[in-house]
């Protein structure tokens, strides 16, 4: 079913709820039930909101936002929402429209990237927003998502604020503590090895945060194959700087980075795949990856470790 087609039907479906109470609808106070896009904001919600709410991805593992359509499924779960969280600045391309036709209804929707100060932002003229819309990847941009998810579900739920915010304080000073060991282990890297070149450019907001200059093979969406003229002019840089590690990328195909690589080996130069990096979602559930701590911890780790040029010599 294309997604217009399916937002027309979700539209209608959702006015209908309007007009009537639901056993699960705020009408009746009973159980929040959230749905979130990305597993990022899964893993958000689950956090804050706890077992006072119930929180339903729309994506999954290894899914790629920026090609992501709704399935009939998700149409169900919409309809059943009493609360949508989504990231915005067009990250979940293909659900625009389905975002859009919610927006006409009493359906609650939050894009989370409304909290950030968009001259804070980073430009890019790959997305309708023109602005880069992988915000996870700055910690304290995320801290502010975190802070302004808490107080959307307080007022939705009021009686359940002081919940949020005891479970909210308790996030903040994770993040902090995960902000210093990454800064700890990066250091561990002279500055003239911070460089991250990967399959698409999802990691700006790392590279400002952190220091390091970076470079993405497709550019700032997935939508986009990369050229032979792109592989090329890469593959130059990554020589010219003596680039020891490229990185794939959990939700991008692996033949990105291959290609990138047989390019450089073309040129008579070697240069590693570092491992596996998590871009647009986290990793498995239920493993120390499937968080976005244990997300940031993993990449972190790679990516030093991978860069360390004393290991190649």
């Amino acid at each position: 079913m294309k997604t217009g087609s399916l937002a027309i039907i979700i539209t209608s479906a959702l006015l209908l709820m309007a007009s009537c109470k639901t056993e699960n609808g705020t009408g009746n106070k009973g159980k929040l039930q959230v749905v979130t896009t990305t597993t990022m904001l899964t893993d958000l919600l689950e956090v804050i909101g706890g077992d006072s709410i119930n929180t339903q991805g729309l994506m999954g593992t290894g899914v790629d936002p920026h090609l992501y359509r709704a399935s009939e499924g998700d149409m169900t779960k919409l309809y059943n929402a009493d609360m949508v969280f989504y990231n915005g600045l067009h990250l979940e391309g293909k659900l625009v429209d389905v975002f859009e036709k919610m927006e006409q209804t009493n359906k609650y929707t939050v894009a989370v990237s409304d909290t950030l100060n968009r001259d804070s932002l980073i430009g890019s003229e790959y997305f309708a927003s023109n602005y880069d819309p992988h915000i996870w990847f700055d910690v304290s941009y995320w801290k502010k998502i975190a802070v302004f998810t808490s107080r959307e579900l307080e007022r939705e739920r009021p009686e359940l604020a002081p919940f949020f915010r005891k479970n909210l304080e308790e996030y903040l000073r994770e993040l902090d503590i995960l902000d210093r060991e990454l800064r700890e282990k990066i250091e561990e890297l002279d500055p003239e090895e911070r460089i991250l070149v990967t399959a698409h450019d999802a990691f700006n907001y790392f590279g400002r945060a952190f220091g390091f200059e970076v470079v993405g093979l497709q550019g700032l969406s997935t939508a986009t194959e990369a050229g032979v003229k792109d592989v090329q002019e890469l593959a130059d840089f990554i020589i010219e700087n003596d680039i020891k590690a490229i990185f794939v990328e959990s939700s991008v195909p692996v033949r990105t980075i291959e290609a990138l690589q047989e390019a450089v080996r073309g040129q008579g130069h070697e240069v590693a795949i570092g491992g596996m990096l998590y871009s647009d979602a986290l990793g498995d559930k239920n493993t120390p990856e499937g968080t976005y701590l244990g997300m940031f911890r993993s990449n972190v780790q790679t990516i030093v470790e991978a860069l360390k040029k004393d290991q190649y010599e």
